[in-house]
């Protein structure tokens, strides 16, 4: 028998370590389909419940796992149903492949049936590289490019393949004019700035008395470096969302997250430091980092394209986080005084006393930061955590204390929503030996993650560790949204918009042969906890939280954030109107909501 194009597809998937491939049947692709059969399912074709979750899984995969994610999906609606996934890769760096079917090229231009412009469709979310196979001779160079190039410039890219070329006898690029030959080694590099520029950049730092410390992904690789450039700088270390594992927050001086969802601390170690360092993070947010001109800065990162962005930094080091940091470290001094490292390690303390202090107060019925905080002790050491957009990642950023070989992530950039269970499921993909959990909200779950329990369901046989366990709060708000339209647009909660109907996500559960359980008193949270954790398989635990319970802005004030809707409503305005004045009112104004699912409880 003949190999055809489809063979070497997947022939050449293996030979770059592609293990499995998240996607989702269609006629675009039948070839590959076939292809897959006479091939016994390698790579492991892993079957979604829509395009958008093959692509958020691809995506998760490639987060935890270091290596690149691939997605499959037939021509038209299937390449169109991608786009989310894609973009969500593309705005957090992430090494992802799309392999499209298309139309035959008998066809294309006639208005045929699922015939889309995908070149027009991709151009932009796989700007890098985005290329169509239109004969067999062509296919090794466009894959391996789309491979090489996702993972050197860690974007998304596409390779389209219509359906007749699918399924022509392959032949590869002959010695010929115009004929591209193709290989497959990719051999590791390194990149690192100039002698001039480190000792530039040293000059900074040793000028400093308060070193403020930004880490994102980027440092992920560098931590042992980071640990011993606080050391010797005396300085606080932040993270952006995407490099909350890049660092323990054991260390005294971790302040934790910066930006919106972000702690007092980090606020208080940009607003009053005199040196900021970023590494590994193009954080987007300039009114979170130290006012223009009360700062030095420096900025390391690999990418220079994001180089010298959001910050007006002193000297900008292109090259790799660690060997960077290597080589800069011997030319820093080690003689400064240890009143700016002991006041951040002090306002840390403070915070995390804050956190649970805030925690353990009353809501009805639960408070969703409790929910968050009985988990943090539980979570074992190897654990993967995924969060969804809404107000899960407040606590998720707030909550959770990342302990070191524990991961976690969430869509940083696109804040998409419904990526948190897919996610997790590309997760244990990545590590089948590993608990996974995800933490997501009711919004969240009717939008993805309900649907893709029955991929979870389907799947988990394959997983040498079966745990996963899917944390819901059940508000019956879409919560972020309900407290930006306050904060922002100093408006009431607008119920047609934010209400969401009550769905019963443990018996749901349930009735897919997964563990499911409701918890309703807070103090049963940490039970619930224990049970999810327990369970063998998949679990949904569903906690009934307080949408009342605000998140509170990280430049709030000590006394405010201590403060809940609950003080609010008591009106105790100095401490309450975390938000703005007179959000009594607006929360009021929300109460009759509240009671109606009350009663509906």
């Amino acid at each position: 028998m003949s190999t055809k194009v489809s063979d070497h597809v997947l022939r050449r998937l293996r030979e770059w370590g592609v293990e499995q491939v998240f996607g989702y049947p269609g006629d675009g692709i039948n070839g590959l389909l076939a292809a897959w059969g006479r091939a016994d399912d390698q790579p492991r074709f892993i079957q979604s419940r829509h395009e958008e979750m093959s692509a958020f899984q691809a995506v998760g995969y490639a987060k935890f796992s270091g290596r690149v994610g691939v997605c499959a999906a037939t021509s038209g609606p299937g390449a169109i149903h991608l786009l989310n996934g894609l973009y969500d890769a593309k705005l957090d760096h992430v090494p992802v492949v799309a392999i499209v079917g298309q139309t035959h090229r008998t066809a294309m231009g006639g208005s045929y049936q699922q015939e889309v412009d995908l070149h027009t469709l991709f151009k932009d979310v796989a700007s890098e590289f985005v290329e169509t196979v239109t004969v067999p001779e062509q296919l090794p160079n466009v894959l391996d490019r789309a491979i090489r190039t996702a993972y050197g410039r860690r974007c998304p890219t596409a390779v389209i393949i219509p359906g007749d070329v699918q399924e022509l006898d392959y032949s590869p690029p002959t010695h010929a004019f115009k004929m591209v030959p193709s290989s497959l080694d990719t051999s590791s590099y390194t990149t690192v700035p100039s002698d001039d520029a480190l000792r530039r950049a040293a000059d900074v730092l040793n000028a400093g008395d308060k070193v403020a410390i930004l880490v994102g992904q980027g440092a992920a690789g560098a931590r042992p470096e980071v640990e011993r450039l606080a050391e010797l700088l005396g300085a606080g270390v932040a993270k952006a969302l995407l490099g909350k594992d890049a660092l323990s927050d054991e260390l005294p001086y971790v302040t934790g997250a910066i930006g919106l969802l972000g702690t007092r601390p980090s606020y208080e170690l940009m607003r009053d430091c005199d040196t900021l360092l970023t590494i590994g993070s193009s954080f987007p947010y300039s009114q979170f980092m130290p006012e223009f001109g009360k700062a030095r800065g420096v900025q390391i990162d690999i990418d220079p394209h994001m180089i010298g962005m959001r910050y007006p930094y002193e000297v900008n080091l292109v090259g790799d986080a660690k060997e960077t940091l290597q080589r800069l470290l011997p030319l820093l001094d080690t003689d400064r005084g240890r009143e700016w490292y002991d006041t951040i390690c002090a306002n840390v303390a403070r915070w995390r006393d804050v956190m649970r202090r805030r925690a353990e107060l009353s809501a009805d019925p639960i408070n969703p930061e409790w929910v968050a905080r009985a988990l943090d002790p539980l979570l074992p050491d190897d654990a993967i955590v995924t969060s969804d957009s809404g107000s899960t990642a407040n606590w998720f950023a707030r909550h959770l204390t990342m302990r070191p070989g524990m991961r976690a992530s969430l869509s940083g950039t696109l804040a998409t929503m419904g990526c948190g269970v897919p996610y997790a499921i590309g997760a244990k993909f990545a590590h089948p030996d590993r608990p996974v959990f995800a933490l997501v909200g009711d919004g969240a779950m009717q939008m993805n993650g309900l649907a893709e329990l029955i991929t979870a369901a389907k799947y988990q046989d394959r997983w040498t560790d079966r745990r996963l366990v899917i944390g819901v709060w059940n508000n019956h708000d879409l919560n972020q949204v309900t407290w930006e339209l306050r904060a922002m647009g100093g408006a009431p909660s607008f119920l047609p918009s934010q209400e969401l109907p009550d769905v019963r996500y443990a018996a749901f559960a349930r009735s897919l042969g997964l563990t499911g359980i409701r918890v309703e008193k807070p103090e049963d949270v940490e039970a619930g906890w224990r049970a999810g954790l327990e369970a063998d398989g998949p679990a949904v635990v569903e906690f009934l939280t307080d949408p009342a319970v605000p998140p509170v802005p990280p430049h709030a004030t000590w006394d405010q954030m201590e403060a809940t809707a609950a003080s609010i409503l008591k009106g105790d305005a100095d401490r309450g109107s975390v938000i703005r004045q007179g959000l009594k009112a607006k929360v009021q104004e929300f109460l009759p909501g509240r009671e109606k699912r009350r009663e509906e409880r």
